[in-house]
């Protein structure tokens, strides 16, 4: 098993994990790797120190302690801004799971339950942001959120 730091046009580091390294050039010439956070398919791959698992090391006292090699995922830097991005993914998952989806009628419907005619519930949909800022402007309290598409998804 191969485990990779790969990264989209957008910046989004995460890792992918795949049989071997031609596994990972297939799966991608066939468009099944994609950013978990923005769904791009503009992925490659990152450098990465190898994982060494030795056999003598675990043995010895104190190797629990040793370092197994920096990849762009454990590097400081790269390993808190992935540690955001999984936080951000997570708490999108968790809006999916306690909204309703009402899709395009999500305008109308904040605005009927800001007025009292249906009851409040937790919703999200799709608005334009011009409708969104007018929907603000009257008192309804929207919050715009980007649309991921993994948030629905298992990962990997």
């Amino acid at each position: 098993m191969k485990v990779l730091d790969l990264q989209c046009a957008h910046q989004h580091v995460f890792e992918g994990w795949f049989g071997s390294e031609d596994d990972f050039h297939q799966q991608l010439e066939r468009g099944l790797v994609s950013c978990p956070l923005c769904g791009d398919q503009r992925v490659e791959k990152k450098l990465s120190a190898p994982r060494l698992n030795l056999r003598a090391g675990r043995d010895a006292p104190g190797a629990a302690h040793r370092p197994e090699g920096l990849t762009l995922s454990n590097h400081p830097a790269q390993a808190e801004l992935a540690e955001l991005q999984a936080r951000m993914l997570k708490a999108m998952r968790e809006i999916m799971v306690n909204t309703e989806d009402v899709g395009e009628r999500f305008a109308e419907q904040a605005r009927a339950m800001h007025h009292g005619e249906i009851e409040r519930r937790n919703i999200r949909g799709q608005t334009s942001a011009a409708v969104a800022l007018e929907l603000l402007e009257e008192g309804v309290e929207v919050m715009p959120l980007p649309l991921l598409p993994a948030v629905k998804d298992t990962l990997q």
